[in-house]
């Protein structure tokens, strides 16, 4: 019966979604999946958190759009989601629930919540950061830099960042007892959610600074994830040929995970 509730909970969520061009087909399919594993194999924590990210990221990719559209076009991925975009996010989480429902353990809630914090917190700072009046500065010099350039962060995306991980913390306290999970204290999860959700973000600017592919455009000379800009094919410029954006989520959802953990050990 689980299974069932959440195949038709997952399909209604990402039939709208599709709608609303926040995912495309592949988009579609792909959330359906991971929707339906995610209630079916675990409870409402699980899938709450996983909406919770989803609903809050595509509402905010939606504001002030038209602001944003120029920098889309750098972008390796705009805001309408494909099947790569919603298992880089959502995939790791989804292994974590298969794991705690074939061998339960409370260190797998603890990483869930960091792996949604970091995906939950780097999404609230890019479509936030991007509004920014001020232009980003690198990560590793400080010095100014091109709105939406990889490796760039801002104190309005920071705070952005925050409050998306501490966000994931506090609600799955509230999820987690509507559950009738193990009970830990809500600033314990509050904290857990904010610090994972800051190390995955920060750790994905180093890595856009650092190992991210980058490409050029032919045309304008502006260093871009896209393959394409300008109207024209980009070529590589440097990093690791393999580390695209989606790379970049999942090592860096990996990375907000283990420090959850870490805040629920110490």
């Amino acid at each position: 019966m689980l299974w069932i509730l959440g195949a038709c909970g997952a399909l209604l969520v990402a039939g709208a979604a599709y709608r609303k061009r926040s995912l495309s087909f592949s988009g579609m399919i792909a959330a359906f999946v991971m929707g339906t594993i995610y209630f079916g194999a675990g409870n409402a924590f699980w899938f709450g958190i996983l909406l919770l990210f989803f609903i809050s990221s595509s509402l905010l990719s939606k504001l002030h759009h038209e602001n944003k559209a120029e920098l889309e076009l750098t972008y390796d991925k705009t805001g309408t989601r494909d099947a790569g975009q919603v298992f880089a996010n959502g995939g790791m989480g989804m292994l974590l629930v298969l794991l705690n429902a074939v061998y339960p353990l409370e260190l797998w809630g603890f990483l869930f919540i960091g792996v949604m914090a970091t995906v939950t917190s780097d999404t609230w700072a890019t479509e936030i950061g991007t509004l920014a009046k001020k232009p980003p500065r690198s990560v590793l010099t400080g010095k100014v830099l091109p709105a939406g350039t990889s490796g760039g962060v801002s104190l309005p995306g920071t705070l952005a960042a925050a409050a998306g991980g501490a966000l994931i913390g506090a609600a799955s306290w509230l999820l987690r007892a509507a559950s009738g999970m193990e009970d830990h204290s809500f600033l314990l999860l509050s904290l857990a959610g904010l610090i994972g959700g800051l190390a995955g973000a920060f750790a994905d600017s180093i890595l856009g600074a650092t190992v991210q592919r980058m490409n050029r455009c032919s045309v304008c000379g502006r260093e871009v994830e896209a393959s394409r800009h300008c109207g024209q094919p980009t070529v590589y410029a440097r990093g690791w040929r393999w580390m695209d954006n989606d790379a970049v989520n999942a090592i860096s959802s990996i990375i907000g995970g283990a420090a959850a953990l870490l805040v629920s050990l110490l």
